[in-house]
């Protein structure tokens, strides 16, 4: 049973006075109705309402990121066999045309008589006039002159390359195995690098 409401009646005159009953107004008076509940009346139990859905989370939870799919390998690179010009020695080198450089000439091997012999003693080929002013021309004055020089490269096949490239690993791996701390993230970039480019072979 619900609890009824009363119907208030709130007075007032000419002089201001506020009277409220549950009577209506005077004629001369001006009348406003209040609907008040009676709290004298029963009040009925309420029904219990259906437990109501827990509340969402404030925060949703993250979705799972997606794996991400491997990084594609690296192509194989550019790779050259050089010789060095000033001793013959090989070397792999990216760069298939290197700058020339200045060596002294004694080094290349290019002169198989000390020139002191081929121009001066008894059985010397001897020189102009002219040139003899200059004073004599030694093996050492000669040897000890810088020419440039360049070395000679050629591009790897891609047999070679890979073959090159396992030898870097086997390297690296090498160093690695032995580093100090501070130095092994240099190293390991270098072999997540060699092995990209390791899967094309």
């Amino acid at each position: 049973m619900q609890a009824s409401a009363a119907t208030v009646y709130k007075c007032s005159g000419n002089s201001g006075q506020v009277v409220y009953q549950d009577a209506p107004c005077a004629k001369h008076q001006q009348q406003q109705t209040l609907n008040l509940r009676d709290d004298s009346a029963p009040i009925a139990p309420s029904t219990p309402s259906a437990p109501s859905a827990p509340a969402a989370q404030a925060t949703a939870t993250p979705e799972p990121r997606p794996a991400q799919a491997p990084s594609p390998s690296a192509p194989l690179p550019l790779m050259y066999a050089c010789t060095r010009a000033t001793d013959g020695k090989p070397y792999l080198s990216d760069n298939g045309d290197p700058q020339p450089y200045l060596a002294p000439f004694g080094m290349l091997g290019a002169v198989q008589q000390p020139l002191g012999q081929v121009y001066g003693g008894r059985r010397g080929a001897g020189i102009s006039a002219p040139e003899s002013n200059r004073g004599r021309v030694t093996s050492g004055l000669i040897a000890n002159n810088y020419v440039w020089v360049q070395d000679m490269c050629r591009e790897l096949s891609p047999r070679e390359t890979c073959r090159a490239l396992r030898d870097a690993y086997d390297e690296n791996e090498h160093k690695l195995q032995r580093a100090f701390k501070s130095d092994r993230p240099a190293l390991e970039q270098r072999e997540s690098e060699l092995l990209g480019q390791l899967s094309n072979c």
